[in-house]
């Protein structure tokens, strides 16, 4: 898999993650909306790990600067 994330994408996608599971340990989201975005925050941080989005791929987006 070559890299089609970096920088300021991998932190906001961490924050976005951080924020949801702070949410869901103060019992602000809860249910069924809770299971979802547990979801996609676990997607997020995975994605931020690897530096990697299918997602971007499908769509030929790369926010990688050029080498």
């Amino acid at each position: 898999m070559k890299k089609n994330m970096c920088g300021a994408d991998r932190i906001i996608r961490i924050i976005i993650a951080v924020i949801i599971g702070a949410l869901y340990w103060q019992g602000i989201i809860e249910g069924t909306l809770a299971y979802i975005l547990k979801g996609l925050a676990a997607v997020f941080l995975l994605t931020s790990f690897v530096s990697f989005c299918p997602l971007y791929k499908l769509v030929g987006l790369n926010t990688c600067p050029r080498r």
